[in-house]
């Protein structure tokens, strides 16, 4: 999944693709590079940013999928308003990627009739205030899976097939740095809904790390020098079974699962 920020103040690419050809020159070098879908944010949610009006949000997001409609991926829309579903869904998304776990009034009203995937995230508190203080878990990675299962159980109880539905644990989104960050990432599997009904079969995991301050935390670079770090929190994610992986660097991070995907098939013919 390419993320395609077409905002003034995201962290790491805030500002690069705001005017509208950049963002679909962006989209296109994405796809090139080879993403399977594209994900478009009209409005940041790094720890303390300010929430968008919707009107602002609509303009910076609706013309981009129309214009994106007939691309050859698929396009999801990374927003957590019912408006902004309902016109995005109108426009041609295929996926709607919500922070708040479909959790606002009428979020769940909004995408209930659609056919569009579902990605429910978990976040501890909001983005304003998520990494204010020290987020505090006594069991992150089993806390994070109650509240995607039940999550996900809302959104089955309001109709909607399991099938649309993907999970991701909110790599920080209101989780200590280091310690709550790559105990999700070492236990990866166990963050998604399964094992009971109504999960016989295992939830898909989106994992988004791409140069996110727990790779910086490791490795004391600045975000736009993350590269190599998020190649490797990615393959790290793809060995733990993640069906989705959201990153700002697509080619590198193709060229990084292929040589993991050249290992792993010759480790099963051995």
């Amino acid at each position: 999944m390419g993320i395609l920020n077409v905002t003034p103040d995201s962290f790491s690419d805030g500002g690069k693709f705001e005017m509208r050809g950049d963002a679909l020159r962006q989209a296109e070098r994405m796809m090139l590079d080879g993403a399977d879908l594209i994900d478009i944010g009209g409005e940041s949610t790094r720890p303390g940013a300010p929430p968008v009006p919707l009107d602002e949000e609509l303009e910076r997001v609706i013309p981009l999928i129309e214009q994106l409609h007939d691309a050859q991926v698929p396009l999801s829309v990374d927003t957590y308003k019912p408006e902004v579903m309902r016109h995005a869904l109108a426009a041609g998304a295929d996926l709607i990627n919500d922070i708040w776990g479909f959790r606002r009034p009428g979020a769940i009203d909004a995408v209930r009739d659609s056919l569009c995937g579902l990605c429910v995230m978990h976040m501890f508190g909001e983005p304003q205030t998520m990494q204010v203080g020290e987020p505090a878990y006594e069991d992150v990675v089993s806390e994070v899976r109650a509240f995607l299962e039940q999550r996900v159980v809302a959104l089955m109880q309001a109709g909607i097939a399991k099938r649309r539905i993907s999970v991701d644990p909110g790599f920080g989104f209101g989780k200590a740095v280091v310690e709550h960050n790559y105990a999700l990432l070492a236990h990866l599997p166990e963050t998604a809904p399964r094992g009971e009904p109504p999960f016989a079969a295992p939830v898909p995991i989106l994992a988004g790390m791409s140069r996110k301050s727990m790779l910086g935390s490791v490795t004391g670079r600045a975000a736009s020098e993350r590269v190599a770090a998020s190649v490797a929190a990615a393959i790290c994610a793809a060995e733990r079974g993640a069906a989705i992986l959201r990153v700002h660097d697509v080619a590198e991070t193709v060229d990084g699962l292929k040589v993991w995907a050249a290992m792993r098939d010759a480790t099963r013919r051995s």
